[in-house]
């Protein structure tokens, strides 16, 4: 029994997304010994808020064959949302320090940032998305791609108009001493944050896996003729994918607000981030992007750190584009199939 478990782990280590991540494993050990535990740390901090925003961006891709490149922009939509929920609960937090606001006034700006980013994204679906899906099919993804370039444009305008371009931070979520790993010293703020992100990928994962909904998700992704003629509502699908993608990266945008303040086009770098990410894993997987999250977040961390900062996009650009010279479909590649696929 034990010679046939390491004779599959040594077929699957073989495989592009084995060999992958047992050379990422190894990496971030010889990076950890060699500069310190704060390696690992950023790397799982930075990967957990990542796979956040690049799990919303396949969900759009895998089930609706939508580009998102105003994806960041629900980022940002959930980092302002956050801030003007928290602005007022950390003034009030001053004068009645005992209120149970201080520990859950922070989940409460995070939840409204996800609520944001699902009600701005139901209402894209509403004004943009839908229309276009129902007086065009020819050319879909490159109309759609035009169309989220517009909508990106958009609302970083919007935001300068209505808010103005300063930025809008905050000092931290939560106050108390950073914890110790390894003897690297971690805030509160990053310890809970990367815990957040990961609760919220399990649950979509359980989400997407378990559930009638999530099941008629996937159902939807794959053949969307067989999701008809089995009862599924495809617009109530559809309303729903753009909604939790939408969230997903705004969450992310609201609980980063502490490191990263809202501003206008706050939302390009995680976009850019996100796309490494998607176009690593492969288009359309979801599991794989969660991987790819923390691989490209590894990437970047090590590039700030041997190379320099100036080089945290143009070292992962190249490496992303001779992986996929010999690899195309990416890592953990998949079709890429959607409601609109011929």
């Amino acid at each position: 029994m034990s010679k046939n478990i390491l004779a599959d782990l040594t077929a699957w280590v073989r495989t592009a997304p084995g060999l992958s991540m047992v050379i990422a494993v190894v990496v971030t050990i010889a990076a950890t010994i060699h500069s310190g535990p704060y390696i690992l740390v950023n790397t799982i901090v930075t990967g957990g808020m990542l796979a956040l925003v690049a799990t919303g961006l396949t969900l759009m891709l895998g089930v609706l064959n939508i580009p998102m490149f105003a994806h960041g922009e629900y980022f940002m939509i959930g980092s302002l949302t956050a801030y003007y929920i928290f602005t007022p609960i950390s003034e009030f937090v001053l004068e009645h320090p005992e209120s149970w606001l201080v520990t859950f006034g922070p989940l409460l700006a995070i939840i409204g940032a996800l609520l944001g980013g699902a009600i701005a994204g139901a209402i894209s679906e509403k004004l943009i998305f839908g229309p276009l899906r129902r007086r065009s099919t020819d050319n879909w993804v490159m109309n759609s791609f035009l169309l989220t370039v517009g909508v990106s444009v958009l609302l970083i305008n919007l935001h300068q108009l209505i808010f103005g371009a300063d930025f809008k931070g905050i000092i931290g979520y939560w106050q108390g001493m950073p914890i110790s790993i390894g003897g690297a010293y971690i805030s509160l703020d990053r310890a809970l944050s990367f815990i957040i992100s990961a609760v919220i990928v399990a649950l979509f994962y359980l989400f997407m896996t378990y559930t009638r909904t999530g099941m008629a998700i996937r159902a939807v992704s794959q053949d969307i003729t067989g999701a008809e003629i089995v009862g599924i509502d495809i617009e109530k699908i559809v309303l729903l994918t753009i909604s939790l993608a939408c969230a997903l990266a705004a969450v992310a945008g609201g609980s980063l607000l502490f490191m990263i303040p809202s501003y206008p086009s706050v939302g390009l770098e995680p976009l850019y981030m996100a796309w490494f990410v998607v176009i690593l894993s492969g288009l359309g997987n979801i599991l794989g992007a969660v991987a790819g999250a923390f691989m490209v977040a590894l990437l970047k961390v090590i590039t700030v750190e041997y190379v320099g900062a100036g080089w945290d996009f143009v070292v992962p650009s190249a490496l992303i584009m001779l992986i996929l010279i010999f690899k195309p479909s990416g890592i953990f590649g998949s079709d890429v199939r959607g409601v609109l696929d011929k």
